[in-house]
Parts: C-alpha cells; sequence; structure tokens
C-alpha cells in the first residue's frame, strides 16, 4: 500500500514474511495441536508482536494502530485462529488495562503481557447476556473489610480461556440497574474460587480455544478494579470499538487468503481444455471478491488511522466490522465454489477459510449490532 509510511510498511512486511513461511504450512496442524498454536504464539511474541501497538514504556514496540491492523490481517490471510488469539489478547484484553489502569495496575500487568508471556482474555458474555451486554448478572460483593470483592457467576463463549494468565471481565458491583451497575476486574488464573472449562466444539477458528470463566465466590483485590465501581460497560465498550476495527482486519486478511487460494487454483485446474480462469464466470466472481476486498480494507485502515489520530471512530469502527466481515463471507463462499467438490474437501485450505469467516458477524458485536450502532450515530 503506497499510503503507508515507510515504518508500518515494514511491520506489514515482517508480518507478511512470518505468515507466510513459519504459519502458513502449520496453520492445518495448529487446528488440531495446541502445543503447535503455543509454539506459533511463543514465535510471534520472540519477534516483539505481542506487543505491537503500546509504548516502549511498558515493553511494546511503539507501533500504531494502523501496523498493528496490518499485522492482524496478514496472520489472518492465514491463521484466523492465531489472529484472533492475538487480537483478544490486544484490544480486549490488554487495552482495558493501558486505557483505564492506574500506574500500580500497569506496572504489575503490562510488562508480562506485552511481552507475551502472559497472554489476556476478557469476560463479558453470560448464558443470558450476549448482544444485550449490561444485562450480566454476574456479581461482585465487597466483603467484609472492603479490601477484596466475591465474584459469582459464569462468563461463556471466552477466546483464550484456556491459554490465559490474565482476565479482565465484568461483574455487577453497583445497586444500579442495567449496564451502569457494572464494574470491571482485573482476575490473575491463579485467583481462588475461580476456574476455566473447556467450551464446547467449534464450527470454525478451531485453533484457537474458548471456554466458561466460572465464579464461585472468586476472592479478587479491590486494587484489582479497573476505574470507578459502574465503570465496566464504558470500559468494555472503548475496548469493543477497538476491538471491531481488528476483527475487521482479520476479515480482511481471511478474504485475502481465500482469493489468494482462488485465484491460484483457477489457474491450475482445466476443464474444457485450459485453465478455468480463462472463463469470464470465475473472472467476474475474482473481480467482484477483489473489489470487495481492497473496499473493506480501506474502510479498516481508515478507522485505525482516526483512532491513531485521537478522532472518534465509532461509527467508522462499526462500518468497518460490517462491511468486512460479510465481504469475507462472500468472498470465502466464491472461492469455495471456484474450488467446486475439492473445496469441500479438507485437503484444500478453502473449507478452513468458510468455516472461520462465518464467525466474524457474530464475535465484538453481531451484524445487526453493527447496522444499531451507525444508526444511532446518524441520527443522534
Amino acid at each position: 500500500m503506497s499510503f503507508l509510511t515507510e515504518d508500518q510498511r515494514s511491520i506489514q512486511q515482517l508480518a507478511h514474511d512470518f505468515a507466510q513461511s513459519a504459519v502458513k504450512n502449520k496453520a492445518r496442524a495448529a487446528e488440531a495441536d495446541p502445543a503447535e498454536m503455543m509454539q506459533l504464539w511463543r514465535q510471534l511474541a520472540d519477534m516483539g508482536l505481542a506487543g505491537l501497538a503500546f509504548p516502549e514504556t511498558y515493553g511494546g514496540a511503539g507501533a500504531d494502530y494502523l501496523s498493528y491492523c496490518c499485522l492482524i490481517e496478514e496472520l489472518a490471510r492465514v491463521s484466523a485462529s492465531l489472529a484472533v488469539m492475538l487480537s483478544v489478547h490486544t484490544t480486549v484484553g490488554i487495552l482495558p488495562i493501558f486505557d483505564f489502569g492506574n500506574d500500580a495496575q500497569k506496572n504489575r500487568f503490562l510488562p508480562d503481557l506485552l511481552s507475551g508471556k502472559h497472554i489476556a482474555a476478557f469476560g463479558l458474555t453470560e448464558p443470558d447476556a450476549g448482544s444485550d451486554a449490561g444485562s450480566g448478572d454476574t456479581r461482585a460483593v465487597p466483603n467484609e473489610k472492603g479490601d477484596a470483592y466475591r465474584l459469582s457467576g459464569s462468563k461463556i463463549f471466552i477466546t483464550n480461556a484456556l491459554t490465559a494468565q490474565i482476565f479482565v471481565v465484568t461483574a455487577r458491583s453497583e445497586n444500579t440497574p442495567g449496564n451502569k451497575g457494572l464494574s470491571a476486574f482485573i482476575v490473575p488464573r491463579d485467583t481462588t474460587g475461580f476456574s476455566v472449562e473447556k467450551g464446547d466444539a467449534k464450527l470454525g477458528i478451531v485453533g484457537s480455544d474458548w471456554g466458561t470463566l466460572v465464579f464461585d465466590q472468586a476472592e479478587v483485590p479491590a486494587e484489582n478494579r479497573l476505574g470507578g465501581g459502574g465503570d465496566g460497560f464504558k470500559i468494555f465498550m472503548n475496548s469493543l470499538n477497538s476491538g471491531r476495527v481488528s476483527i475487521g482486519a482479520m476479515a480482511v486478511g481471511i478474504a485475502q487468503g481465500a482469493l489468494d487460494e482462488a485465484t491460484k487454483y483457477a489457474k491450475q485446474r482445466q476443464q474444457f481444455g485450459q485453465p478455468i480462469a480463462n472463463f469470464q464466470a470465475i473472472q467476474f466472481k475474482l473481480a467482484d471478491m477483489a473489489t470487495e476486498i481492497a473496499a473493506a480494507r480501506h474502510l479498516v485502515y481508515h478507522a485505525a488511522r482516526l483512532k491513531d489520530a485521537g478522532q472518534p471512530f465509532l461509527s467508522e469502527g462499526s462500518m468497518a466490522k460490517l462491511y468486512a466481515s460479510q465481504a469475507a463471507w462472500r468472498a470465502t463462499n466464491e472461492a469455495m465454489q471456484i474450488h467446486g467438490g475439492y473445496g469441500y474437501t479438507t485437503d484444500f485450505a478453502i473449507e478452513r477459510y468458510w468455516r472461520d469467516a462465518r464467525c466474524l458477524e457474530i464475535v465484538e458485536g453481531t451484524s445487526e449490532i453493527q447496522r444499531l450502532v451507525i444508526a444511532r450515530q446518524l441520527l443522534s
């Protein structure tokens, strides 16, 4: 991309080389073997990419958010599982601590997270609280001394649940209805009364683990509360706004990977005595895919630039996430159609791209929620 700065292009190239040389050939194996995925994570962390978009003060690489989006895109181009692992770790795991933590919390938790030694996760969704996240019932009750909270409840569909050491979660701590009663807490994995259960088998992004967080009178020090009482919903919405841009970048990467595979296959596959790439029907599919991917990429990069400039990007982030996730679904569908019967087998990568793309219209706010966000901004 000619409009990227030299530093951004360098990071993009570094990410591309790492993804193509170290990740691509192991993406399938990493779906079946968690040890393979953790090996890829350690390689990524050793390159300083686990804390790319955070200041060097705490051990980050000091890059901007657009550079981070380029990293997510290149990873998702070959492995959506590794990309979502990093995305959750960064935007909804670390970002709440970085944006709302006090100095003691930042100094305690950020160095190990930014180095990749520790992995972060976040807990917002509950069995009866999905899109209506403010209706969560997990409780946080102060103990007798007032120096700790006892958390009770559960969180579901938590990415990185099995591998994370640090969890940022919401719980109802105030006698205020709705989202104003939620507070945010940093919960280390070894917290007494806190446990993690493995999640159900997934359709896609299966190389990324997920699970259920269970709080049984889990004792969390009061010093681990982020911000003030009742600030939890605000903290998580702030992080989700950034996370949606990241998910948009992930969608662009999946779509680009699908286009890469479809283009290669169309040149190789012979029917009626010639490559199917010679047929206009195939050419039009490839052209439409490429056009939608370019449009999605511009939306994502625009939202990232606004964030880097300190400008509002609520609508732009939702637009990027909405359009890119739907473009990824269309691109993977078309890529599978180009592959024909072979695309439906596990011998070809396209079935993995197809499975992975479907999730992106659900996570970090469904497509319907994105439309609500955009519409409310238009009508406000």
